[in-house]
């Protein structure tokens, strides 16, 4: 293959697989893949400033209002590893575009919207389909590029990743707040992915794999899809007046049976010809260590954009617009985090040095967000809110690197979406979790500010209407106070998960990043000359033999 003068040919590809390419052929390609992951992770974040009017709108109820976010996570976690696995049987590229059509169609239904059950189906068919591009993003670039250049290309998807997540916000904000209207949160996402598509289409060339024999593991996924579902559904409603205890029977029925189908997923999975989560995969010390800290970069992902939107909304009295704005801070850090790791990644080859500032920084930053209150300063909060942000550029992209390193390009796909399941699946948790969290806590707050009013708290059920418009100002000032200082709590949480995830960082093994796409076979004869070293057969093993024998 030629090369363009001043670009860098990317490592030649092993015999059989897609042949290698040059840097601009590789950008090239990404462009379709990054709109398209663009688009999906703004649909995330995008209704976070937009919800208190979609469900006033819809007449909705405020467990209504955490399902919204929730059920699309539910749907994309359930089903990234069954694109991940299909990534390692049939075309990525068909895969990628068939994705794109799924999530169209979730979106033209979320926008349609009558009532708020109909929303949350088009919510899930969304979720459906960014569950395919975040797995087959990832899946697709690292077929075409070594481990060794990707922390430059994983840079650029963490930078899209970052701006998408926390930009979603403000754009929201800005679309309620036009002529536009909410409905426009959904709709605009459809022109983006069909660009994507097109895009796809023209620049995106991989070559066809079929594989004789493939078999789906139909069994396992829906066990699984089952086992979660059941989980998720438990945590978003335990904790609520309305519903049950954390501790109750209905708990106990949830997460027994939420355990039991987890289990027969582990068995079912162990036997099958080809498994959705190969558990030989996921139970590799670096794969493990990484899902772990992807549980806590869930937490603070989702739970950050959907929380600080809300503070500043309900407890400070901003605008969506303005409370879009206000997380700016977050989005410079994400992108500075994920692009300046990433190109610096490549250049140096260390990877672990910024797992691990980016895991102490996560740590600092929820710490000290867990110290705020209805009035903290804006600058102190923006000082916070970027800390968090680069924690999570430093970890989101680079923590998926370190486990491709580790495995084959056959089973890139299924390794990649797997963290990725489990970064949502964190994330999923945390919206339910801290949610609750902040739930109870605002009670408690609004019925003691309220008792010293002199006013009883059953007549304005303790705090518990996010419609504060309709509560006389003593009343509604009293709310938001309790909002602003409930706030603190969720992230005192989240600084304990990120604690988890910078010791999982610590003890990942440190392996130097590869420089080929797939891993490297010593060649025949130095594996029969390294094995009769070894036996002593041989007195003494040449410097190249002993690199053979290191490979081993």
């Amino acid at each position: 293959m030629s090369t363009a003068p001043n670009e860098v040919a990317a490592p030649t590809a092993a015999a059989g697989d897609t042949p290698a390419m040059t840097h601009r052929q590789v950008l090239e390609a990404m462009v379709g893949l990054l709109a398209g992951l663009f688009t999906a992770l703004l649909s995330t974040t995008i209704v976070a400033t937009a919800l208190p009017t979609i469900i006033a709108d819809l007449d909705g109820t405020q467990t209504q209002y955490a399902w919204v976010i929730t059920v699309a996570l539910l749907a994309n976690a359930a089903s990234t590893p069954i694109w991940g696995k299909l990534a390692d049987l049939f075309n990525k590229k068909t895969l990628v575009q068939s994705s794109l059509v799924i999530f169209v169609i979730g979106s033209a239904m979320a926008g349609a919207a009558h009532n708020v059950p109909f929303l949350l189906v088009g919510r899930t068919v969304q979720g459906i389909g960014m569950g395919g591009l975040t797995a087959l993003a990832v899946a697709i670039i690292a077929t075409i590029v070594s481990p060794r250049e990707r922390g430059r290309y994983s840079g650029y998807m963490g930078a899209v990743m970052a701006v998408s997540m926390s930009g979603g916000p403000i754009l929201g904000g800005v679309i309620v707040d036009s002529p536009l209207g909410w409905r426009w949160c959904f709709f605009v996402c459809v022109p983006l992915a069909i660009i994507s598509l097109i895009l796809l289409q023209r620049t995106l060339h991989i070559a066809t794999v079929r594989k004789q024999g493939v078999s789906i593991d139909w069994l396992g996924a829906t066990l699984l899809t089952a086992g979660v579902s059941v989980l998720l559904i438990w945590v978003s409603f335990a904790g609520k007046s309305d519903y049950y205890a954390w501790i109750s029977k209905e708990t106990l029925y949830y997460v027994g049976g939420g355990v039991l189908l987890l289990i027969a997923t582990v068995f079912v999975e162990a036997r099958a010809k080809s498994p959705i989560i190969p558990l030989k995969i996921v139970t590799e010390r670096t794969t493990a260590l990484a899902i772990l800290a992807s549980v806590a970069v869930g937490v603070g992902m989702f739970g950050s954009t959907t929380f600080l939107g809300q503070y500043f909304q309900t407890a400070r009295h901003y605008s969506p617009t303005v409370a879009g704005v206000l997380t700016i801070p977050m989005v410079i850090g994400m992108f500075g985090g994920s692009v300046v790791s990433g190109q610096l990644i490549t250049r140096f080859g260390k990877w672990k040095p910024f797992l691990v500032a980016g895991a102490a920084t996560l740590v600092v930053g929820f710490a000290l967000l867990g110290t705020i209150d209805h009035a903290t300063s804006l600058w102190l909060m923006g000082l916070f809110m970027f800390l968090v942000g680069l924690g999570v550029g430093m970890l989101m992209q680079n923590l998926v690197l370190a486990v491709q390193n580790t495995v084959s390009v056959e089973n890139i796909g299924a390794a990649s979406s797997n963290v990725a399941f489990f970064r949502t699946f964190g994330g999923a948790i945390g919206v339910s979790v801290l949610g609750s969290i902040l739930a109870s806590r605002v009670q408690t707050l609004s019925a003691d500010g309220l008792s010293r009013l002199g006013v009883p708290t059953s007549e304005h059920s303790g705090g518990s209407s996010l419609n504060l418009s309709v509560l006389p100002d003593p009343i509604a000032d009293v709310v938001r106070a309790a909002y602003g200082d409930a706030t603190a709590a969720i992230f005192v949480v989240a600084a304990i998960a990120a604690i988890v995830a910078l010791l999982a960082v610590l003890a990942i093994p440190n392996r130097p990043l590869r420089k080929t796409i797939d891993i490297e076979e010593p060649l025949a004869e130095e594996v029969e000359i390294a094995v009769e070293a070894a036996a002593g057969d041989l007195p003494q093993v040449s410097s190249e033999t002993a690199g053979a024998r290191h490979r081993l």
